[in-house]
């Protein structure tokens, strides 16, 4: 939801850091991996209680996930980069919540087991759907720049941040803060499902009207 306008804010500021990485001869997926890296110090960080030191990581690799785009887009963007970037981030998102479970098991574990079903839910829905987009050559107004089409929801990359920011400045409240946006997650899960059927649905419908036009136009013209 405010995805659009947080490219915005931080698109100059990744620009000029692609630029200088362009020069020095580093590629995109060098930067997915090296972030990668990065984010996964957050889960050792939270298992041993270093709240602040995760964070740290946290913004770092969310940084490092911006960069590697900006960095795509000025060099050349591939299917491979792009299968890898996401892979690596539903991953990373995972790794963080198991962090805060593991830091307090008697307190975390039972909303982190729901949190972590909700991002299956989110990232089912939004994988299922750019599969069908792609086979069907469907693009995102909204989100051109992205490898895969973006559906959109409720929660997206920029609220999953916020969150992340969040239970890491007050971890002591990390049960109250996972069922809230697990709440969140479930209506984007919801709402991508009825998005997505509708809307391929919609694509079924228009290419059976095509294909019945060219059956009766060609039928004409014998």
């Amino acid at each position: 939801m405010l995805d659009p306008w947080a490219i915005k804010l931080v698109d100059a500021p990744l620009k000029a850091c692609a630029r200088i990485l362009e020069k020095k001869n580093i590629n995109p997926d060098q930067v997915t991996i090296a972030g990668f890296g990065i984010g996964l110090l957050a889960f050792f960080a939270l298992w041993m209680n270093g709240y602040k030191t995760a964070l740290f990581f946290i913004v770092l690799n969310r940084f490092m996930d911006g960069l590697d785009g900006a960095l795509a887009r000025l060099t050349a963007r591939t299917d491979a980069g792009g299968f890898l970037d996401i892979c690596l981030d539903f991953i990373f998102y995972s790794a963080v919540v198991a962090g805060f479970a593991l830091s307090n098991p008697q307190n975390n574990a039972i909303p982190a087991v729901l949190l972590l079903l909700s991002f299956v839910g989110t990232g089912t829905s939004f994988l299922a759907f750019a599969v069908m987009a792609q086979k069907h050559d469907l693009k995102s107004v909204a989100y051109p720049h992205k490898a895969l089409y973006y559906i959109e929801g409720l929660t997206e990359g920029t609220e999953t941040i916020l969150f992340l920011v969040i239970i890491c400045m007050f971890p002591g409240h990390f049960p109250f803060f996972a069922f809230l946006f697990s709440f969140l997650c479930f209506i984007t899960t919801i709402t991508r499902v009825l998005s997505g059927y509708a809307t391929l649905k919609e694509v079924a419908k228009n290419k059976e009207k095509m294909v019945f036009n060219q059956g009766m136009n060609n039928g004409n013209n014998s």
